[in-house]
């Protein structure tokens, strides 16, 4: 079971992250986000920063429906992400290993190749 205190050690473990002032967690890379709370959306009231949910990027539709279909237990959407190359991730059900590995592709789907290729030479 992972939390937000994972996603902020994992994510900021990577190259060249910034961590921008939140309710909840928002990390980018070269200006670009690609993990964050969720912001949950409720009819007539403000936003719920959901802490316990984490928003990442994916990449392109492909890639989110196989995560939406393939692992329904960690990963969902709503209307409002329809389009957007974006899951959201429940956090208390997913490891800790795992949630790595879903960062770190997130972070490499936003980093500059550059970044990528540096990470890459010192990882291995």
């Amino acid at each position: 079971m992972a939390d937000a205190d994972d996603v902020r050690q994992l994510a900021l473990a990577l190259p060249h992250v910034v961590e921008i002032d939140s309710e909840g967690f928002d990390f980018r890379v070269a200006g670009q986000g690609f993990v964050w709370s969720y912001p949950e959306r409720r009819t007539g009231m403000p936003r719920l920063i959901r802490t316990d949910v984490a928003v990442l990027y994916v990449g392109d539709e492909a890639e989110k429906q196989a995560l939406l279909l393939g692992e329904p237990e960690l990963f969902f959407t709503t209307p409002a992400y329809d389009g957007l190359p974006l899951v959201m991730l429940r956090l208390t059900q997913v490891s800790v290993d795992r949630l790595e590995e879903l960062v770190t592709d997130a972070w490499r789907m936003r980093a500059p190749d550059s970044l990528t290729s540096e990470h890459d030479s010192t990882v291995r």
